[in-house]
Formats: C-alpha cells, structure tokens, sequence
C-alpha cells in the first residue's frame, strides 16, 4: 500500500488501472513558480514538494507517490485554467500547434526520495471559436492542465502523441511503475 498525495481522480484511476493499492492524501502546498524556473525544474519540484508534504502528513510508515503536469506552449506554461476566458485562451494558443505535456513523478520513503520526468508531445488540429465554445460548455477543461483532457471530448482534438498517454492524462505508468519497483513495490 501507498499513499497518493494528489486531488487528481485521473490519477487515482491510473493507479487503480495497475493494480496499486493507494490510500489519498489531503495536502496543499504552495505551487508559485520561481523567477526563470524552466517548466522541467518546475514541475519536477512540484512532484517532489507534494510527496514530501504527503510524507509529512501520512499516518504511516508506507510511500508516498505524488505527481504534477504542465502543458508547455511556445515557451508558456499552462497549468489549470483560471475561468473560462483563460481556457479559452489556451486552448485558442493550442489550435493548430504541437506543444509539450510533462508530468514528474515523485516517491518519497521515510529513508529515500526518487523523481522522474516524462515528456508527451501532444498535436492538436485547428480549432473553430465555435468548438472551442462548445467544448468550454461542458466543464471538462476548466480542472486540466493546458485546459483539455485527453481521455475526453478533447481527444477529438488530438491528432497524434509522441510520448505518454498516460503521462498526458496525469501519471506515466511505466515511469510510476519503475519508481515504485526501485522501493520495492511490483506491479505483476
């Protein structure tokens, strides 16, 4: 058993896919970016930071696994959307273009830390003002980084990925899956 140090239900879904016994964890920390952080440095300490927190707070001994995903477009992170007018921002900078997706994972024991970062090239097709409305209407990118959700409507969207799909929806399994084995942990 583990402890999850994240809100994110894509997560708990991608752990249950695997087989991972987890147990959430409530935590919040403070995730300002420092001044010229590149995304990799940024997101890499998310991961780290959130883990460490969760170590702090579990009531048992067991790891704590943690996560956090940026979108990178031209350069600009894009985490969750503030309201719609930014998702409509994002997703109108996304049209078109290919950006990154990357998420870092993190393990934290009471005696060691790993983390790990995986890279997605995600590339969408062009956008209508109409679709990106219509999508906006249904609530779906108003919690995801970069403003989509790519196990949703906005698969629609995508027209290919080089990378992860499970690091773009959150957790990159064989990532998760190699930090996991390094404390012990097996999936099969």
């Amino acid at each position: 058993m583990i402890y999850l140090a994240s809100h994110s239900p894509r997560r708990r879904e991608l752990l249950e896919q695997i087989q991972v016994h987890y147990q959430p964890l409530a935590i919040t920390v403070d995730e300002t970016r420092y001044a010229q952080e590149i995304p990799q440095e940024y997101v890499t300490r998310l991961a780290l930071i959130k883990a460490r927190t969760g170590r702090l707070a579990a009531p048992t001994s067991a790891p704590v696994l943690s996560a956090d995903t940026v979108v990178v477009c031209q350069g600009q992170i894009f985490g969750k959307p503030l309201n719609k007018a930014d998702a409509q921002q994002m997703l109108k900078q996304l049209s078109g273009t290919s950006h990154q997706v990357m998420t870092a994972v993190a393990v934290v024991t009471t005696t060691q830390e790993s983390v790990c970062l995986n890279i997605s090239q995600v590339y969408f097709r062009s956008l209508s003002d109409q679709e990106i409305a219509a999508y906006i209407a249904t609530h779906e990118p108003l919690d995801k980084a970069g403003s989509y959700a790519i196990q949703g409507v906005a698969s629609i969207f995508i027209e290919r990925i080089e990378g992860s799909y499970s690091g773009v929806m959150g957790l990159p399994l064989y990532e998760t899956a190699g930090l996991l084995a390094k404390i012990g942990i097996k999936i099969l």
